[in-house]
């Protein structure tokens, strides 16, 4: 994918081309690394290619990497191959597409669908598929009124249960 004619059109299309997984690597690794593969716990460019495995070994530290790590894809046992038409897909369907389709069109189950969709709206939001890195803050808080203050008729209405009933979660990570 070289220019903008050689791009998957169809979903059909973006299958075909993204089963190759040579194909794929290039594909991610020139979009992660432009200026040429580093290696990303030692930042070096001495690195070569292993491609019995498909992975590259730095020459510094000695370490081996995939194209996967530190991105969205990393620590996921689904290849490229269903990864990259999933971004397709998610890119392409301006209504927005769910796990349930994701699941059907890649043969793949709706938990890995959904967890896949998020991971790529995620990283939609940062403009960026690396993973959030550093010191990460989460916190949570539960919205929502007191059931004293809202009408008996609702009140009543409400299930009772333990915890915060009628409650909002709402989590925050910067």
């Amino acid at each position: 994918m070289d220019s903008k004619n050689d791009a998957p059109t169809t979903l059909l299309e973006a299958i075909n081309y993204f089963s190759d997984p040579a194909v794929c690597l290039a594909f991610v690794a020139a979009i992660r690394w432009p200026e040429g593969i580093t290696c990303p716990r030692c930042s070096a460019v001495e690195v070569s290619f292993l491609s019995t495995r498909r992975l590259w070994k730095c020459k510094s530290c000695k370490k081996q990497f995939s194209v996967k790590v530190g991105t969205i894809f990393e620590d996921s046992p689904l290849g490229l191959d269903k990864w990259l038409p999933a971004v397709w897909m998610v890119v392409n369907c301006k209504n927005g597409i769910s796990s349930y389709e994701i699941a059907r069109a890649l043969g793949i189950t709706q938990k890995s669908a959904w967890f896949m969709n998020h991971r790529i709206r995620l990283a939609l939001q940062n403009g960026s598929f690396d993973m959030m890195d550093g010191e990460v803050e989460a916190d949570e808080t539960l919205i929502g009124g007191a059931a004293r203050f809202m009408h008996k008729d609702r009140r009543e209405r409400m299930i009772k249960g333990r915890g915060p009933v009628g409650k909002v979660a709402v989590m925050g990570l910067l």
